[in-house]
């Protein structure tokens, strides 16, 4: 089963119909569901995404209720973050000073590379700028 990461604005793609990714991000979930991928997130994203749903969406509390039930869904693993996770992440923040990743986004990648993860539903220049996975497109 093919295995992806999701970032928050993957998400916020697909919900919010006035995002600029809204279409190729409908696209990419639509191709996941059909082609069965496992998709894989963080909570760290969980909590990014349900914030910027509240400011973002339209209707932010649907919004927020439907996000909520998308990540209860059997085809998505929240994996959660760990120490160990935490310390890697602040260090390849302070380590890159040319860049300015969240720090969220900075977990992001140490779980990815934890999981063996290579693909990502990205939308975040961050994801592109760090260099090591493959941003799906349509």
């Amino acid at each position: 089963m093919k295995k992806v990461f999701v970032d928050t604005g993957g998400f916020v793609g697909l919900l919010v119909s006035e995002d600029k990714s809204h279409g190729e991000a409908r696209e990419l979930f639509g191709r996941a569901d059909a082609q069965r991928w496992q998709l894989v997130t963080t909570n760290a994203v969980v909590i990014e995404t349900y914030a910027v749903l509240l400011a973002r969406a339209r209707d932010s509390r649907r919004g927020t209720m439907t996000f909520l039930d998308l990540i209860t869904a059997d085809h998505y693993k929240v994996e959660r973050i760990r120490k160990r996770d935490e310390e890697q992440a602040i260090a390849l923040v302070r380590s890159h000073t040319d860049k300015t990743y969240s720090l969220c986004d900075a977990l992001s990648f140490v779980v990815m590379e934890r999981l063996s993860l290579t693909e990502a539903i990205a939308f975040d220049r961050h994801f592109s700028e760090y260099g090591r996975f493959t941003i799906l497109r349509v």
